[in-house]
Parts: C-alpha cells; sequence; structure tokens
C-alpha cells in the first residue's frame, strides 16, 4: 500500500486521535428513503459529492495511469476501498427507531464517479432485519468522529419515498449546535473528559430525518 494510499484508508478509517476530531473532509449529501408495500424500510439510497480538495489527492492515488482522470476500473477500485474501510462505521448511515439505533448491512457495491474535479458516490444501504415504519424513526448521515464534515444542502436532499410514508408525519431537524450544547452540557462534558473520541455525541448535532408513524 502506498503512503497516500495508506493516507486515504485512514481517513476512511478514521483513527481515533483527539488531533483529527474536527472535519477534514467535506461532503454534500443527499439521502432517499424508500418504504416497501408492506411498511418495511425497503433501502437508504445515498449520494455524495466530496470537496474539490480531497478529490484531488485521491486522483493523484488512484490515477495509475497518470492520464489526470479516474477511469472504470481506478474508479471500481476506490469503490471497493470505501466499502471495505467505512464497514466499521455503517457507512455514516443511521437510522434509529424510538431512540434504539437500527444496524446497517454492507452494501453490494459503492459506485463512484469524477465530475468536474470532484469524487461523486452512490450506494444503497438496508437494515440487516426488516424494519417497519413504527414509532419515532430518524434517518440521517453522520461521522462520529468529526473527521468528515457532512451537509445536506435544502432539506430537499432528504427525501422519504413510498405509500407507507403518507400514514407518517415526517420533518428535516437541523439541530442548533447552541441548544444542544446547552441541553446536554454536562453529559457532552462527562464524554469529553471520559473519552473525546470514543463517544457517539456528535449524533446530536447531525440533521436528519424525523419521521413518525
Amino acid at each position: 500500500m502506498t503512503y497516500q494510499k495508506w493516507l486515504l484508508a485512514a481517513a476512511f478509517l478514521l483513527a481515533p486521535l483527539p488531533a483529527l476530531a474536527h472535519p477534514h473532509i467535506f461532503v454534500e449529501a443527499r439521502m432517499e428513503v424508500l418504504s416497501a408495500d408492506d411498511g418495511t424500510i425497503s433501502e437508504l439510497r445515498n449520494v455524495w459529492r466530496f470537496d474539490e480538495m480531497f478529490s484531488s489527492s485521491v486522483l493523484l492515488d488512484f490515477d495509475k495511469n497518470t492520464d489526470l482522470k479516474l477511469d472504470d476500473k481506478e474508479l471500481a477500485e476506490l469503490g471497493e476501498v470505501m466499502r471495505t474501510s467505512l464497514e466499521d462505521f455503517h457507512y455514516f448511515t443511521t437510522i434509529t427507531q424510538n431512540g434504539k439505533n437500527i444496524p446497517i448491512a454492507k452494501p453490494d457495491v459503492i459506485h463512484v464517479s469524477y465530475q468536474d474535479q470532484q469524487v461523486l458516490v452512490f450506494f444503497a444501504v438496508k437494515p440487516t432485519q426488516p424494519v417497519h415504519l413504527k414509532g419515532t424513526m430518524t434517518f440521517g448521515i453522520y461521522d462520529p468522529s468529526l473527521y468528515t464534515a457532512v451537509d445536506f444542502p435544502s432539506d430537499g436532499d432528504l427525501v422519504p419515498e413510498g405509500k407507507a410514508f403518507a400514514a407518517c408525519k415526517h420533518k428535516v431537524v437541523r439541530p442548533d449546535p447552541d441548544e444542544v450544547i446547552a441541553q446536554n452540557k454536562n453529559s457532552l462534558t462527562d464524554a469529553f473528559f471520559n473519552d473525546p473520541t470514543g463517544t457517539d455525541m456528535t449524533k446530536l448535532f447531525a440533521t436528519r430525518l424525523e419521521v413518525t408513524c
């Protein structure tokens, strides 16, 4: 493995170092949450657009024939690196039901393209077991290490699709950081001093689709 590829893998593996506890990679995201006719969640479709600086480092490492672009083979290799490296982090994808985390299955493939000097990633994930739309559910994308900053440019980038959602209320929640800190001051402080990189408190700040059925 080359040094640059190691750095790329380290970014996706999100090594838990205090010095890395702020964003180094920036992603604009879109998520479509699809329901089946039986009321279960069928899949979550993700589209990620990486920032130009990170994308340029990816190009340098995966452009094996040095033609300043990524061909199909190079893109497939990049997709597999992502598919393997992000598995332990559930592909930054989170589903909760009444506050309980729902496990995410490994996607069959991660598709990658390179357009306008930016890496674009397309993939779909599913719950490991059938999950019905019931109670209060949330769907979102966030990196618990804060190494990658994920942003949904508009509320229309978090989309519920399927007949089952007709019986539910849904809204996009964009937490106010000051309110989150004020409401969770003690727990956030304790979490930082006990283990600043081993907690999952960043989900409190993450934009999410909230569905109540």
